[in-house]
């Protein structure tokens, strides 16, 4: 997810959003309809754009959000970045990415007007952003939990007042589903009706998993008290890879790996290309006019062996976080819990319409 603290990707990240976005539009510039929208068009699809069709995405230069900007306007949409620094407005000018579709605001994720603001006249808001250490060390804190919920309850207040907003998908992590005492002699299944235990969480300093849960809480429950309805779902991914993840998302893995030697032994461990996520996100997003609602659990690869954990502690620099020094690459017996995801894949595959879910009442 993205990032409230700064990380030393961000520069490579705003460079690979603009070559994605210049892809998109064939490598031309495009011309502005307003404070907002873009109008794009794209060479030799034999069609245009729909105009007016502008989403506001936050954490938009982190490793998920540039993924997710380059599906958005792969379909058409017209997106605005809310940008937290000065840094990032300056990074992404002097990369040049405010082409093609893509505008930017400067917006205070604390301040209530400010983010009114920035989602004024975007029909649609993608909260992709979350709060990591800066310094890229211990990767999340008690406090930057804390932080989080806060900023999440703002988000959602601030897509209630603004007239304009009318959807909103809102990135959670399947951290927030998969913390919870379980009993050895009865093999559990993890879906979206499961919540992390909080106190759970603060006992074993899992921080993240903690701050994720809190904020996912928090979103519902500011929608639930809107004065006006807001459409809202929350998408629970594993741990995000691709291509190049080990370098762009180290910051956020580690945190999320806090635990790892459990969750890998109850078969928890469980990745997501990003790809997938991004598109997860859009196919989401737009089924909400329809029938898409509630908690969406996204992953698409469990790691089963040890040799699988090995690897993935390999790439990112972390030995000994899922597998003890000197362990044997054994795999875990006969796990306890069973992951399920086939809300997202009934969505994605068939267009089924889902059972309408209720997270307001969280206890």
């Amino acid at each position: 997810m993205g990032a409230l603290g700064r990380s030393e990707g961000a520069v490579a990240e705003a460079e690979l959003l603009r070559k994605a976005i210049l892809s998109g539009c064939g490598g031309r510039s495009t011309r502005k309809t307003g404070p907002v929208g873009v109008r794009r068009s794209r060479d030799g699809d034999g069609g245009g754009r729909v105009e007016g069709r502008a989403v506001c995405v936050t954490g938009g230069v982190s490793f998920v959000g540039s993924a997710l900007v380059d599906r958005l306007l792969d379909r058409g949409y017209a997106v605005r970045l809310l940008v937290e620094t000065q840094e990032d407005w300056d990074k992404l000018r002097e990369t040049e990415t405010l082409w093609g579709g893509v505008s930017a605001v400067m917006a205070d994720m604390t301040d209530m007007d400010s983010l009114c603001r920035a989602f004024d006249g975007c029909t649609g808001v993608f909260h992709t952003s979350s709060s990591l250490d800066p310094g890229g060390i211990s990767g999340y804190s008690k406090h930057m939990a804390e932080i989080e919920a806060r900023a999440a309850e703002r988000v959602i207040e601030a897509c209630v007042r603004t007239e304009s907003v009318r959807k909103c998908v809102f990135t959670s992590s399947l951290l927030a589903c998969t913390w919870r005492q379980s009993d050895p002699r009865h093999r559990r299944v993890v879906d979206e009706s499961c919540w992390s235990d909080e106190q759970l969480c603060r006992d074993k300093k899992l921080w993240y998993a903690l701050g994720k849960t809190m904020a996912e809480k928090a979103a519902w429950e500011a929608a639930a008290r809107g004065r006006r309805d807001l459409k809202l779902a929350t998408v629970c991914p594993a741990l995000v890879t691709g291509s190049g993840f080990h370098r762009r998302n180290i910051t956020a893995s580690i945190a999320y790996l806090k635990g790892a030697r459990e969750m890998f032994a109850e078969g928890l461990l469980v990745t997501v290309d990003v790809e997938k996520l991004a598109g997860a996100h859009v196919s989401i997003y737009e089924a909400m006019s329809s029938h898409a609602c509630g908690r969406y659990i996204c992953y698409d690869r469990v790691i089963e062996r040890g040799e699988e954990a090995e690897e993935l502690e390999r790439r990112l620099g972390i030995p000994s976080r899922i597998l003890l020094s000197g362990e044997t690459a054994a795999a875990p017996c006969s796990p306890s819990s069973e992951l399920s995801n086939q809300k997202l894949f009934r969505l994605m595959n068939s267009g089924r319409k889902c059972t309408f879910d209720v997270y307001s009442d969280l206890t």
